[in-house]
This record gives C-alpha cells, structure tokens and sequence, in this order.
C-alpha cells in the first residue's frame, strides 16, 4: 500500500508544478492556490508512506518522479527542447527509481 501511495504522491508533485507554471509567477491566484493545496496533499502522502519505506528510498522515488514527470510535460506541454541528452537523463532518473524499487 505504501508504494501505491508513493506513486501517487509523485504523480501530484507533477501537478502541483504545472499549476505552479500555470500560474505565471503567481499572478493567477486560482493555479498557485490549487498548486498549493496539491503539493500539501503530495507532502502528506509520502510523509505517510515514511511509516514503512525507508526515508531514502521514498524521497528519491518521490522527487524522482517530480523531477522526470515534469521534464517529461514540459516537453509535451510547454515545448521545452526534447534533445538525446535531456531525454537520456530523465531515462537514468527512471532507472534510479526502479531500481530503489527493485532493491527495497
């Protein structure tokens, strides 16, 4: 259970970035509250899973895939350049995360 809620927590840290984005340096209140209120909720939730999951794993499996998602949707959202070497890296991120996964 507590990987599930990892993996959900790491999904709304992708959220709460775009709606950080979205919000254009916090000129639109509606986005920066709703990215707020997102990354709370993101917060509470690997907070929890680190009853179980040992605080290494679950921080670099949680920022992990904050990190590699929101390169990922900038590439799809916000045409952020999708060179070889950005894209391999993001790969070796996913990697890291597997393999933390895989060795837990």
């Amino acid at each position: 259970m507590a990987w599930t809620v990892l993996f959900i927590a790491g999904l709304l840290e992708i959220v709460w970035v775009i709606l950080f984005k979205q919000s254009e340096g916090y000129t639109r209140w509606g986005y920066a509250l709703a990215g707020l209120g997102v990354s709370v909720v993101s917060f509470a939730m690997v907070g929890w899973t680190l009853k179980t999951l040992p605080v290494g794993t679950a921080y670099a499996v949680w920022t992990g895939m904050g990190a590699a998602g929101a390169a990922f949707v900038g590439i799809l959202l916000f045409n952020e350049p999708a060179t070889a070497v950005r894209l391999a890296c993001v790969a070796l991120i996913l990697i890291g995360i597997i393999g933390l996964k895989l060795t837990h």
